[in-house]
């Protein structure tokens, strides 16, 4: 038993078939093995002599297997069953090198031990990895197919079924992609399993029963060293937690725990080498087999290096290439030819069945490029058949006609030019991209109907939404009882004259009835939903509607001019026809009415609302049931409703409240109007005046100076009202009016008296200079100067305290 840098290795199995016992008890002791238990996976290589399984397994599982000196030519370098540790990875995983198969120390005869050491892999081993180059894919002995076919029925046989991962590691990666070569390696696999003879119980069992099956691809270790560690590193990470769900062993099955591994391996290799039925092909068949898939692998390469397939192959990437078929059928058929020449001598069965291989192989090269031509062909099919099309729309030609014609066209041209791809040895249908190709010819011209008829569509609905938009709000504005017939009577004309012009226009497109009615139905939806959707916006703005139509109306006479508050005008008659107009405009918005059907909301809204008093008097005896508490109106559906019963009553309260103060105002600006025109007593005042100053009135009329007096006092009281503004005091109200004559009747008074004294002096100063003083004057003529000179200082004081100077003619005489 080795153990360096970590790894611990034992020769599990000799040469000669031996079991190491000693040895595998020592490498469990000394690995733990039996610390683990369920927790370890067993991971064994296979494959041809010399193909690097030691190389790949040193690199891989970082262990310390010989590897095979180059320089001293191509032999055997592992002889039986090695078993190692694997460094670094968890949980604890072991690894088995087998004695490459096909080697020239055996000879051709002695494939037993070969046999057994790959059916012991199988039944103790979690992860099988089949060690194959890349240019030996297809050949039966190189990929170790037959040798699995054996093994596959007497694994049956002889175990109990367990879960196992077969991974084929392909060296020497050429540049053919891995997604070509896996599909060759499964298939063959699921045939060989479909072959194999099976138990009764498991006659019906899927391959997945028992194996999962993983392909991976390596570069070559001589020729591309670093990129060769850098993919086993990446590989490396796939044997972490190998045994997890979702592992390359998650799923494995009738696992023996760690401690009883040794004496497991120990039966498992006894019952083994007492088997003797295992058998291979015969060595003509196997060389036959290797060289047909040389010969098949020189020409693939061959094609593959051809200047004028690289140059088609280059030429298709960007445009359709005319005679593809016929130049790629020919080069095809030149290297098959070829292959029939050299392969003639071998056996036919192994030559006809590479020879179809080859074909395959070939095919599936050059399968990208058709794929490609036709995609070309496709698309510039689809891309003239776009521009051919709209041409014709354009041209005025219909929908439908120029539809069908560019159709038949152009799929005409396609078929053409999908003929001139066909190669001859592919029995490949494209009737799929025929297909596809008609489906987008559908979907463009579905497509482009779709927008032409949304198109005409919005045209005829802006159409509609301008010749009601307008109209209905103004109708609805002037909301009266011919309101909604004539909403009506406007929806059906401009409805009927637009789906006119729109069942021309549909003409073109050659709908069927039921589809061209209810495109037409939709239009006429519209037009209805128009005036529907107005009337909404209108009942949301019903209040203010109401507010303006009642201050037009109470603001306003019959010829639309401002009213002038006089006194004479009934206000409660006013008050109530305003109201009434904007009654009659909220029962107008309270419904859609496009049907002509009769309701009474009116009446409800109008015995509710205005009448309430009367119809409340009437009905003292029973009981009173508010007809607005409701959410619906009778005889009205709801989807009809723009303002319920209840929100009405609540707009007209809002209403009345708003408009209050309006009728306030006037009340207020009335009674004004009328104080200020009437200024004389009552007659009843009048005649007790007459009846009770008849004394003092005789007595005026015996002395004449009295007279006088009173004059001079009226001509005072005059001035002091003239100077005061008491009328213009009391038109803000009567105590702020007592309060502002309370302030200025002193100072007025003084500046009233101060002017009659300095009149008084003047006139005085002018009489002594210019005239002889009169002995005796009349009374009345003193009077009357005197009445001149207060009026004067009257006028002279209204002119002073206005800050002008005014000199009236009474002032003017005086002087």
């Amino acid at each position: 038993m080795d153990n360096n840098d970590g790894c611990c290795s034992t020769h599990l199995i000799d040469g000669d078939g031996t079991f190491n016992i000693s040895g595998i008890e020592n490498f469990m002791k000394e690995v733990k093995l039996a610390e683990c238990g369920l927790s370890y996976a067993v991971v064994s290589i296979m494959g041809p002599q010399s193909s690097g399984k030691s190389t790949l397994l040193n690199n891989l599982f970082r262990t310390n297997f010989r590897e095979m000196d180059a320089f001293k030519g191509r032999s055997q370098t592992t002889k039986g069953i090695w078993m190692a540790r694997c460094v670094g990875i968890e949980p604890c995983t072991l690894v088995m090198d087998l004695e490459g198969t096909d080697g020239r120390e055996r000879g051709e005869d002695d494939t037993a031990f070969e046999k057994q050491s790959a059916l012991f892999a199988l039944a103790v081993s979690d992860i099988v990895l089949i060690n194959m180059w890349c240019h030996d894919i297809g050949r039966e002995q190189a990929a170790n197919k037959p040798l699995l076919k054996t093994v596959f029925q007497v694994m049956m046989r002889l175990f109990s079924p367990r879960k196992t991962t077969l991974m084929f590691v392909i060296r020497d990666k050429t540049r053919t992609p891995l997604e070509n070569l896996e599909p060759v390696l499964r298939e063959d696999i699921q045939k060989i399993w479909d072959s194999v003879p099976k138990p009764q119980a498991h006659k019906d069992t899927p391959l997945s029963e028992f194996f999962n099956v993983e392909v991976v691809a390596l570069s070559s270790y001589e020729e591309k060293e670093e990129q060769f560690k850098e993919q086993v590193a990446n590989l490396r990470q796939r044997f972490f937690h190998s045994i997890a769900p979702g592992g390359l062993a998650g799923d494995r099955r009738a696992v023996v725990p760690a401690s009883g591994f040794s004496f497991s391996a120990q039966q498992i290799w006894k019952i083994i080498k007492e088997n003797k039925d295992l058998d291979l092909p015969a060595h003509k068949v196997m060389v036959a087999t290797v060289r047909c898939e040389e010969i098949a692998n020189e020409k693939c390469g061959s094609f593959l290096e051809n200047e004028e397939w690289r140059e088609l192959e280059a030429a298709v990437q960007s445009h359709q290439v005319p005679r593809f078929g016929k130049k790629l059928s020919t080069i095809l058929d030149t290297y098959l030819s070829e292959y029939d020449v050299e392969a003639t001598y071998f056996d036919e069965g192994v030559r006809t069945g590479k020879r179809k291989q080859l074909e395959e192989k070939l095919l599936q090269l050059v399968q990208p490029a058709y794929q490609l031509m036709l995609s070309h062909i496709r698309s510039g099919t689809l891309e003239r058949f776009k521009e051919a099309f709209d041409e014709a729309l354009n041209g005025g030609k219909g929908f439908a006609m120029a539809a069908r014609h560019c159709s038949e066209t152009f799929m005409s041209q396609f078929d053409e030019a999908c003929a001139d791809a066909i190669i001859d040895q592919a029995n490949w249908d494209s009737s799929k991209l025929r297909d596809k190709l008609r489906r987008d010819m559908d979907a463009h011209v579905a497509s482009v109907r779709v927008a032409k008829l949304s198109e005409l569509t919005t045209v005829y609905e802006t159409k509609l939404n301008e010749a009601l938009s307008g109209p209905v709000e103004a109708l609805l504005d002037g909301a009266n009882d011919d309101t909604w017939p004539a909403i009506r009577k406007l929806l059906w004309r401009e409805t009927e004259t637009a789906l006119s012009g729109f069942s021309s226009a549909l003409s073109g497109f050659e709908m069927d009835e039921e589809s061209k009615e209810k495109t037409l139905s939709k239009l006429r939806d519209y037009a209805r939903g128009v005036v529907e959707s107005k009337a909404k916006e209108e009942a949301g703005r019903v209040l203010i509607r109401m507010k303006d139509r009642f201050s037009t109306l109470f603001s306003h006479d019959s010829d639309s001019m401002p009213r002038v508050w006089t006194g004479k005008e009934d206000i409660r008659a006013i008050t109530k026809t305003a109201r009434s107009s904007s009654l009659k405009l909220l029962s107008v918005m309270a419904a859609v009415r496009l049907d002509d059907e009769a309701d009474s909301i009116e009446k409800t809204l109008s015995l509710a609302l205005v009448d309430s008093k009367g119809s409340a008097s009437t009905n003292k005896s029973s009981p009173s049931v508010d007809p607005l508490a409701s959410s619906t109106w009778d005889e009205v559906s709801a989807t009809k409703t723009l303002i319920t019963p209840v929100q009405c009553k609540s707009i007209w309260r809002q209403f009345k409240t708003e408009t209050e103060y309006t009728v306030t105002q006037a009340i207020a600006v009335q009674e004004a109007s009328r104080r200020n025109n009437n200024w004389l007593p009552p007659p009843w005042a009048i005649v007790a005046m007459i009846v009770l100053g008849f004394n003092e009135f005789m007595t005026l009329l015996r002395n004449p100076l009295y007279l006088g007096v009173i004059f001079v006092g009226f001509l005072l009281v005059k001035a002091l009202w003239v100077q005061l503004d008491v009328s213009g005091e009391f038109r803000n109200g009567a105590l702020p009016g007592l309060l502002s004559l309370s302030t200025k009747f002193l100072p007025t008074v003084m500046n009233l008296l101060k002017k009659l004294a300095e009149e008084g002096q003047r006139h005085g100063n002018t009489n002594t200079q210019q005239n002889p003083p009169l002995a005796s004057k009349s009374f009345r003529s003193g009077a009357s100067e005197y009445g001149g000179v207060s009026s004067s200082a009257s006028s002279e004081v209204t002119s002073a305290e206005n800050g002008t100077e005014y000199s009236s003619p009474v002032d003017d005489k005086v002087k």
